[in-house]
């Protein structure tokens, strides 16, 4: 019998909230994995978006099932602490934070109509749900686990006769939780006889603005790319108080959703094609900087901006992060003997990891998506600006990130080459 395998998807868009405290490991986890991999899947020249989120949750889920040398892999590439603890209670409460944003939202809302007042508040879906083979001998309590930290309950279907059909159901919940923006994460022929398990987490973010910009003051401006440094794009204007800094040679700026829990970070180096030095400069240690940065009068320039990247495959870049057995790479080397018995002519490993995910930003606010699939066979300083406006121009290349304030973990990071 040839090793058997499962596919692990997580789809994400935003989160947050609050509702028991998750500690610094979880956002830190999170932020530190999204730099390495936006490193390793990202050109100078290209727009990239990631959501370090999804891809953390979805390797989390994987990383419980996993044993032996191939859990201790796992746990260095994915920035767990050591002595290792339980990273899936750290990430259950982050989880419930975001799920007590949209519950505090919904009653702003609904306290804000009584004065006649109708602002739109922030939308957040998330779920998580197992697709298992039926009859397949997974461990209760890995099973139990993933439901009690993950909430994420199990469906048994059958990838040995009805593989496409599995497939086409998957996609179509996906799709339900991302509001059609995530419309295929699983690629025909991903499922075949050999799946066991998909394991997938779903998030879907919609966010106005605490201060939307005004579409009457968007205008063409330039915007001085590494390609094409005559471009110019359609940019927005907002004159307001703003989280503002300049450090390690770039301006840092956040700008709240509604609520003020979640924001967009900006870091826009000074030089125009400094972009590639600040990605090598990025640490875990300025996204969570960002989190909290001192406040001044603010002029934004701002391009409007869409992303929707082609499904990434992940897989090469965390073997080049040092993750190999997990991909049974030598032949027989992957354990996730807490998932399902290992056993040597039947046992699971990753083939590959999917990403997708959806961006757009515009006057009203933010729209996000984003989506993980694993496949298995079975204290900075801060320099503060005076009481007059800060002009901030963004208008070459620049990172950026949707983060959650409360905890510091970013849910999406990426950076802009080219907003046309």
């Amino acid at each position: 019998m040839k090793p058997t395998k499962f596919l692990l998807a997580a789809l994400i868009t935003s989160l947050s909230g609050l509702a028991g405290l998750a500690d610094s490991s979880a956002a830190h986890a999170i932020n530190a994995l999204g730099i390495d991999l936006l490193r390793q899947t990202a050109t100078a020249h290209d727009n990239a978006l990631l959501s370090p989120y999804s891809i953390q949750i979805a390797m989390a889920m994987t990383t419980a099932g996993a044993d032996g040398a191939t859990r201790d892999e796992m746990v260095r590439v994915l920035h767990y602490p050591a002595p290792e603890k339980s990273m899936d209670q750290s990430f259950a409460a982050l989880q419930s934070q975001l799920t007590g944003l949209v519950q505090r939202q919904a009653l702003r809302a609904e306290a804000q109509k009584k004065y006649g007042v109708t602002n739109q508040p922030l939308t957040l879906i998330a779920a998580n749900r197992l697709y298992g083979q039926q009859g397949y001998a997974f461990r209760q309590e890995f099973t139990s686990l993933l439901q009690d930290n993950y909430l994420a309950p199990f469906e048994p279907v059958d990838f040995i006769g009805h593989a496409a059909a599995v497939t086409l159901e998957i996609n179509k919940w996906v799709s339900d939780q991302t509001q059609q923006r995530i419309r295929e994460l699983i690629p025909p022929g991903a499922l075949n006889r050999a799946t066991r398990l998909v394991l997938v987490n779903a998030i879907y973010l919609k966010a106005p603005w605490n201060e939307a910009f005004n579409p009457q003051a968007t205008q063409s401006q330039p915007f001085h790319g590494l390609t094409d440094p005559m471009a110019r794009v359609p940019t927005m204007m907002l004159n307001h108080t703003l989280g503002f800094a300049h450090q390690n040679g770039c301006q840092v700026l956040t700008i709240p959703y509604i609520g003020s829990e979640l924001q967009l970070v900006l870091w826009l180096p000074d030089k125009v094609d400094g972009l590639p030095a600040l990605t090598a400069a990025l640490s875990p240690e300025m996204l969570a900087a960002a989190a909290e940065l001192p406040e001044a009068p603010v002029t934004l320039y701002l391009p409007k901006f869409k992303m929707e990247p082609p499904l990434l495959s992940l897989a090469k870049a965390f073997k080049a992060l040092g993750m190999t057995t997990a991909f049974n790479e030598p032949k027989g080397s992957a354990n996730f003997d807490r998932m399902a018995p290992r056993r040597p002519d039947d046992y699971l490993y990753i083939s590959d990891i999917f990403h997708k995910t959806f961006l757009t930003l515009d006057e009203s606010g933010t729209e996000a998506a984003a989506a993980t699939a694993v496949i298995m066979a079975t204290p900075m300083a801060f320099i503060q600006r005076p009481a007059p406006p800060v002009v901030v121009r963004v208008d070459h290349p620049f990172l950026f990130a949707i983060q959650h304030r409360a905890s510091g973990a970013c849910l999406f990071l990426g950076q802009m080459t080219d907003p046309r």
